[in-house]
């Protein structure tokens, strides 16, 4: 066993409302910030797992992603799994 750091963000999928990411976006010309535009605003989750390699790792992240820490009909997420 090996212990993996493994690092999830999670977005809304393309098309779906995103009301924080819009109100940012509306907020930074009163800022004085021009040019930026399509804020999406997401979720960062960082944990630790014990698994038997970095395959094993990915892939149980990845169902946690999916029953737990994402909906996955509006949200998407991508896994980066690093070794500890």
């Amino acid at each position: 066993m090996s212990r993996y750091l493994a690092k999830v963000d999670v977005m809304p999928k393309d098309g779906i409302s995103d009301p924080q990411g819009q109100t940012i976006e509306r907020a930074l010309p009163a800022l004085g910030l021009q040019g930026i535009s399509s804020v999406r605003v997401g979720k960062s989750i960082s944990l630790q797992i014990d698994a038997a390699d970095e395959g094993d790792a990915r892939r149980r992240v990845s169902e946690v992603c999916s029953r737990l820490l994402a909906n996955p009909v509006i949200e998407s997420f991508h896994v980066v799994v690093l070794p500890l």
